[in-house]
């Protein structure tokens, strides 16, 4: 038997790495060796790629070279700026606002803040996933000093009004505005993202085909932030620690690949998320959470089969070399419940039914014909089974 052609339809978990992005990542580690930091020949070539790619990368993304630092990924950017705001910020005022359908790199940032005496509160949010800017208007306090709020929800893809938010935060210049952007890169709502009231935005190289463990962050020139690694003194003295130069430099291609032709893709992969989404909501045990419409990435596509665990789903498709995930690879294997769906008021019984198919720009029609055809076939059997 011949082996099964793998489908890989768990973009939002991480994305392969683009072939061009590794070849630089080995050029860079083979010739460019030096530390960034060093004082000789060797440390000013490396030093020149790193402030290279970071004005790549700031002109790929608007803004300024000393607007971009380097982290480790959107976990490390996150926790920086919730907990770096904190700190920095603490004198004047311990009120911080999110939403309670945020990655939990920011909601554990918040609990462990909590613990340290700072107030958060957690914006609900609609059927769809979505906060109200009402909401947020009336939860801002005199000793506010953060609000952070998604771009594009993880697990549903729901986009948040991130730039309704940012009208609203012209009124109160002193709040900072963090959005994390690491769902929502390359995928047509840059615009949104990077408003001019926006303080800080995060970002994850291996959602878009860069290697693991890196990312980098916007901080607008100006705002104050408290760094979390103390050391040597790199990244402007904000993130110490030698800078990973082949994995920046690898980045800083995928990036510019990325946003190629951005327009193109995002068609392309509305496109087939409009074909699965049309197929499959015919089916009457499917409990469809994303949507067609504006308010939602072009990307992700979060849904139940009715009386059948999320994790049962997941493997039954593997068996068929499609791989899909349960709402949050970051969860998915704790077994536990989608907390955008808790916060949506889903009953548990169908979150724990709920699986996410994620897409990228490699992905084609061809595959998600494959998708539905396998998708029919199961969900048959289920419901003999369940019959």
């Amino acid at each position: 038997m011949g082996r099964i052609k793998m489908i890989y339809f768990d973009n939002s978990a991480t994305t392969k790495v683009a072939p061009q992005a590794l070849e630089t990542y080995i050029k860079v580690s083979n010739q460019i060796w030096g530390n960034p930091s060093s004082l000789h020949a060797a440390g000013e070539h490396a030093f020149g790629l790193l402030e290279q790619a970071r004005l790549q990368i700031a002109n790929l993304m608007g803004v300024e070279q000393d607007e971009i630092f380097f982290t480790s990924g959107g976990t490390e950017g996150d926790n920086w700026v919730v907990k770096g705001t904190a700190i920095e910020k603490r004198i004047h005022g311990k009120h911080l606002i999110t939403s309670s359908v945020e990655h939990p790199a920011v909601l554990n940032s918040m609990v462990q803040l909590e613990k340290l005496g700072f107030e958060v509160t957690y914006l609900p949010v609609n059927e769809n996933g979505q906060v109200s800017v009402q909401d947020l208007k009336d939860a801002i306090r005199p000793d506010t000093i953060l609000v952070s709020i998604m771009a594009v929800n993880n697990e549903i893809g729901t986009i948040q009004p991130v730039d309704k938010i940012a009208e609203i935060l012209k009124n109160y210049p002193k709040i900072h505005f963090h959005i994390d952007a690491v769902q929502g890169i390359g995928k047509g709502i840059q615009q949104i993202i990077m408003n001019n009231r926006v303080d800080f935005v995060t970002f994850s190289g291996h959602k878009f085909h860069a290697p693991r463990g890196i990312g980098f962050m916007f901080k607008r020139r100006g705002r104050k932030l408290a760094p979390l690694m103390s050391g040597g003194g790199q990244e402007k003295n904000l993130r110490s620690g030698t800078e990973n130069l082949p994995a920046i430099a690898a980045m800083a291609k995928s990036l510019r690949l990325l946003l190629e032709e951005e327009k193109t893709k995002v068609a392309k992969q509305l496109e087939i998320k409009k074909f699965i989404y049309d197929y499959v909501t015919k089916f009457p045990k499917v409990t469809m959470f994303s949507q067609m419409t504006s308010e939602f990435a072009p990307h992700i596509l979060c849904f139940t089969i009715d009386g059948v665990r999320g994790e049962t789903i997941v493997h039954a498709f593997e068996e068929h070399g499609i791989y899909i995930s349960t709402t949050s690879a970051c969860s998915s294997k704790k077994h536990v419940v989608s907390g955008t769906l808790n916060a949506m008021n889903i009953p548990e019984k169908v979150a724990t039914s709920a699986i996410r198919v994620s897409l990228d720009e490699h992905n084609s029609l061809a595959e998600a014909q494959t998708f539905v055809d396998v998708f029919e076939q199961l969900y048959h059997q289920f419901e003999k089974i369940n019959s």
